[in-house]
Formats: C-alpha cells, structure tokens, sequence
C-alpha cells in the first residue's frame, strides 16, 4: 500500500515542538558542524492520494550551539537575514517511493535565489497523543550546494582545504498533526 492512500485527507500542520528542521556541514574538512532552525511553520495537504508541503524558516532562529557562529551565519557572508529573513520550501509534487517513503519535489529559496531540490521521506508512524491528536511522523534529507544559493563565503585552510564544505545535508524530522476544523 502507498503512503498517500494511506494517509487519511486533510491538511496536517507541523509541531515546531516535536519536529527539526536541520543541517549538516564539513567544517575544516575533519568534522560536521551540525545546526538547526528553531522557529519555523508548515503544513501539508493530502487529498485523492496526491498531497502538498509548504515551509517558511525564520533565519534568524538558526541555531549552532556557538553564538559566533550563528551570528556569522546570519551576517550578509552567508543568509544575510536582515535582507533575506525566510527560507520558504514549497512542494511541486508528493509521490510515493515504495511502501514507506515517499518523495517530495519542490522550490526551496533562500536569499533570491530558487532552486528545485527532491527530498525523499521516509513514513515513521502514526498515533493517537494523550491529547486526541492524530500525528503523522515524516524523517526525510537532500543534499544541496550552498553556492548555487549564493552562499559563498569561504576560508582557505593551510592544508589546502576550506573552512566550510560546499555541500549541505539538509534534516527533516517532521511531526504533523492533523488539523481539526474549527467549530461554527
């Protein structure tokens, strides 16, 4: 059975409180720094076994456990979030990808700049929470190019290397509760 006929109709909102939206880099070319962003918004629709998905990220939520950093990440060298302070995700198309994943094409900018990115999920459950929510758990990655979205900045390292990879993992760990019609 596919997922999205699976999945009871309507629109589903993500729980900030019980979701991530993260990434990773290579930093200095030994480690991952890993980073999320704290404040953020979305929601889904399915409906005739196709769905949506829209996200909007505050930039300046991002959050790297080193104050330094997320100021410099949020400085004109990187997201410039004075200028530029929503990354927005919006779906072009949901289809399944097996039993349990499914693969979502869609628009993600960031600064000016829009680029179609795929992220395939993978289907973690539903349950019933102590408060009558029906929730709908999502864990999905891609990867992109920070350059292609004008995230430039670099540093070069002795060895010959930079101080922050090109390439970005992008996180999702998406919690979504069903919305419930409001009562006239």
């Amino acid at each position: 059975m596919s997922v999205l006929s699976s999945l009871p109709a309507g629109t589903f909102n993500i729980d900030p409180s019980h979701s991530r939206i993260g990434f990773s880099a290579r930093h200095a070319m030994v480690t991952k720094v890993r980073g999320s962003f704290n404040e953020y918004t979305g929601s889904g629709t399915i409906e005739d076994g196709a769905g949506s998905l829209n996200i909007e990220i505050n930039v300046a939520s991002i959050d790297t456990r080193s104050a330094d950093r997320d100021g410099h990440l949020q400085s004109p060298d990187f997201f410039d979030a004075a200028n530029f302070p929503k990354i927005t995700f919006t779906s072009t198309s949901i289809k399944d990808a097996g039993s349990d994943k499914v693969v979502v094409e869609g628009d993600l900018t960031i600064k000016d700049v829009t680029k179609s990115i795929s992220i395939e999920f993978e289907y973690t459950g539903t349950a019933t929470d102590p408060y009558g929510n029906a929730r709908f758990g999502f864990e999905g990655a891609s990867e992109i190019n920070r350059k292609d979205f004008g995230l430039v900045w670099n540093a070069v390292l002795e060895t010959g290397g930079v101080i922050v990879s090109e390439n970005i993992k992008l996180e999702f760990e998406i919690s979504a509760i069903a919305a419930v019609p409001a009562v006239a």
